[in-house]
């Protein structure tokens, strides 16, 4: 079983992952997507990367945001699995968020 993370060591590693927040016993972001056919196979990458760890994401899709809440049920908590997920599912966002260019 994974071991649940102190205050001081979830706060260490959220500053390794900014795109995540601490929300209670969990840590969260949201991907923004092109559309909703992009969300759905970001999501499909997601499910790879989670089944590969034995560590699954609660998934929430509205059209084309994706929000991904990791925490451990198991330790009722956080613990290392989530923000080693949370580092591996920033690279597998990185092609598919969508951000729209400014005027310069």
């Amino acid at each position: 079983m994974a071991t649940l993370l102190n205050a001081e060591t979830v706060a260490r590693l959220l500053d390794e992952v900014p795109n995540w927040r601490l929300a209670a016993d969990a840590i969260e972001r949201t991907v923004k997507c092109k559309d909703f056919m992009t969300a759905i196979s970001f999501v499909n990458q997601v499910a790879a990367e989670a089944e590969s760890m034995n560590h699954h994401p609660d998934i929430d899709i509205r059209w084309n945001k994706v929000r991904l809440v990791l925490t451990t049920h198991s330790a009722q908590g956080l613990t290392d699995l989530d923000f080693t997920l949370a580092r591996k599912l920033d690279a597998v966002a990185e092609p598919f968020t969508h951000t729209v260019a400014t005027a310069h």
